[in-house]
C-alpha cells in the first residue's frame, strides 16, 4: 500500500467516475469462474520481512507457512537501499532474503521510490522519492543488479503506483520508457525472469488527469512487450465503492477484458485489502478487526472467480512505519507476529475450500434473493462448494440438495443441514460456504 493521503487521492480519482458505471436496480450476482483456481499459485501476500527484527520475521514466515501459501510480494525502497550514490544498505535485506529462501517462497520483488542522488525533485523537496529519477538508465542498472544479486527472486516489478505517486504529475510516456528500458535490461542479464508493470493504483486512473496509465501503455504497445500487467483494486467495500452498482465487478471485468483482449496473458492484482484501524481519520470509514476479516473473505471470493491470474493480499503484517493509523493496520498479523481475526478467517476459508477449486454452476434455487452474492465451485473430490452472502439475511432453498454442511469461516463454526424437501440456507451479510456431495 503506498504511503499517501488516502482520502485526497481517492476523491480526486473517483469523484464522478461512477457515472461511467451502469447503475441498476438490485439483482442477484452470480460469479462463475473462467478457470480453475489453485490457492498456492493464485493467492500471495505482501511482505516486508526486512523491516522487522529476525525473531519477528521468522514468526511471520511460520504463520505464512501455516496458511499453506508460498507467494510473496516484497517491497524494496531504493532510497533506503542506496542512501548515497554507490553506498548500499543491504545487510537487513540480505538476512531476510536468506531466511525466506529456506521457506522456498516464490518472490515478486518491486523497486520503488527514487534514491535522493538521482531524484528529479526540486532542491529542498521533502518527498524526493516520489519524483521519478532524472536518469532512467541508473534505475534500470540498479534493478538489474538486484535481479543478479538475488537470483532466487522469480519476478521483478517496475515501481509501484506511479499513476498517483509520481510528482509533479504522472507522465505515461516517461513511465513506459522506464518500464521497457528496465524490462529489457533485466531480461538481457537474467533471461527467463518475469517482469511486471508497476501496480497501478485502483484501475490506472491518473491523479490530476482524466487519462488512464494502463490504457495509455496499451496504446504505446504494452501488449507486445511480454509483460505481466498489474493494478491494485482497492475500494471501500468488497463489492466496490458503490455497493449497489457492484462497481468493483464492473471495473475489474472491464479492465481485465481490455488487457486480455489486447494480448496481455497475465493480469495480477498486486495489492488489495482493508485496514483494521479504528480511527481517527476523517477520510475513510473505521473498519475494525472483525470487519477487516469479513471484507477480506468476501473480496477473496469475488476475485477468485474473476479473470485474474494472480492476486496478492495486502498485507501479511501490520507495520510500525511513521505513517497514518490506517496504513499501519493492514496486516493478517500484528506487530509481534500474532494472528488477527482476519488471519484465522483466511485459514478457515482455505481449509474449507481445499487447495484447488474448479468452476461450477449455481444449483437450482427457489426464489433467489435480489441481494445474493454467490460463487459456485467444485472440489477435485466431486464435492460442490457454494460461497454466498446476503445483506438482507435472505434464505436459499435448494431442492436438489438433501444434506449439506454450512461453514462460517469467520467464526470457525459449521452446521449440518438435512431436509428431504431440500436444504434451507440462512445467509448472513458475511461469507458462508455450503459444501455438499452430489
Amino acid at each position: 500500500m503506498p504511503y499517501r493521503s488516502w482520502g485526497t487521492v481517492k476523491r480526486a480519482l473517483l469523484v464522478g467516475a461512477l457515472s461511467s458505471c451502469t447503475a441498476h436496480a438490485w439483482a442477484e450476482t452470480i460469479v462463475q469462474a473462467p478457470r480453475e483456481v489453485n490457492w498456492q499459485d493464485f493467492l500471495g501476500v505482501n511482505v516486508q520481512f526486512d523491516a522487522f527484527a529476525p525473531d519477528v520475521y521468522q514468526k511471520q514466515m511460520t504463520r505464512l507457512d501455516q496458511l499453506g501459501l508460498s507467494r510473496v510480494r516484497w517491497r524494496l525502497d531504493w532510497a533506503n537501499l542506496e542512501p548515497a550514490k554507490g553506498e548500499y544498505n543491504l545487510a537487513r535485506l540480505d538476512a531476510a532474503m536468506n531466511a525466506a529462501r529456506l521457506h522456498h517462497y516464490s518472490v515478486l520483488a518491486y523497486l520503488t521510490g527514487s534514491a535522493e542522488f538521482v531524484s528529479s525533485a526540486p532542491a529542498g523537496a521533502s518527498n524526493s522519492d516520489q519524483y521519478p529519477p532524472e536518469d532512467f538508465n541508473i534505475f534500470a542498472e540498479r534493478m538489474t543488479a538486484l535481479s543478479q544479486y538475488y537470483p532466487d527472486v522469480d519476478s521483478w516489478q517496475v515501481w509501484n503506483e506511479p499513476n498517483i505517486s509520481w510528482l509533479p504529475l504522472t507522465d505515461p510516456k516517461a513511465y513506459y520508457s522506464l518500464l521497457t528500458l528496465t524490462a529489457n535490461a533485466i531480461r538481457e542479464a537474467m533471461p527467463g525472469k518475469t517482469v511486471v508493470t508497476a501496480a497501478m493504483a485502483y484501475y490506472g486512473q491518473m491523479l490530476g488527469s482524466t487519462g488512464n496509465l494502463l490504457r495509455s501503455m496499451l496504446d504505446m504497445g504494452l501488449a507486445d512487450q511480454n509483460l505481466v500487467a498489474a493494478y491494485n483494486p482497492y475500494s471501500d467495500y468488497p463489492e466496490g465503492d458503490s455497493v449497489q452498482d457492484r462497481d468493483f465487478l464492473l471495473r475489474a471485468n472491464e479492465m481485465n477484458s481490455l488487457l486480455h483482449t489486447a494480448g496481455i496473458n497475465n493480469v495480477w492484482a498486486t495489492e488489495w485489502g482493508w485496514s483494521s484501524y479504528g480511527g481517527p481519520l476523517p477520510t475513510q470509514q473505521a473498519v475494525g478487526l472483525q470487519t477487516q476479516a469479513n471484507y477480506t473473505l468476501r473480496r477473496l471470493a469475488l476475485m477468485s472467480a474473476l479473470d485474474y491470474q494472480r492476486i496478492f493480499l495486502f498485507s501479511l503484517s501490520d507495520t510500525d512505519r511513521p505513517v497514518s493509523p490506517r496504513e499501519r493496520n493492514y496486516g493478517l498479523l500484528d506487530l509481534k507476529g500474532e494472528p488477527k481475526p482476519v488471519y484465522h478467517a483466511l485459514q478457515n476459508f482455505l481449509r474449507i475450500t481445499g487447495p484447488t477449486l474448479r468452476p461450477d454452476t449455481l444449483p437450482l434455487v427457489v426464489s433467489v434473493p435480489e441481494d445474493l452474492y454467490a460463487v459456485p465451485w467444485t472440489r477435485p473430490d466431486g464435492s460442490h462448494v457454494l460461497m454466498a452472502w446476503s445483506e438482507s439475511r435472505a434464505h436459499l432453498n435448494i431442492p436438489g440438495i438433501k444434506t449439506a454442511t454450512l461453514y462460517d469461516p469467520l467464526s470457525g463454526r459449521h452446521s449440518d443441514l438435512a431436509d428431504a424437501m431440500g436444504v434451507d440456507v440462512a445467509l448472513k451479510p458475511t461469507l458462508q460456504i455450503l459444501v455438499w456431495k452430489p
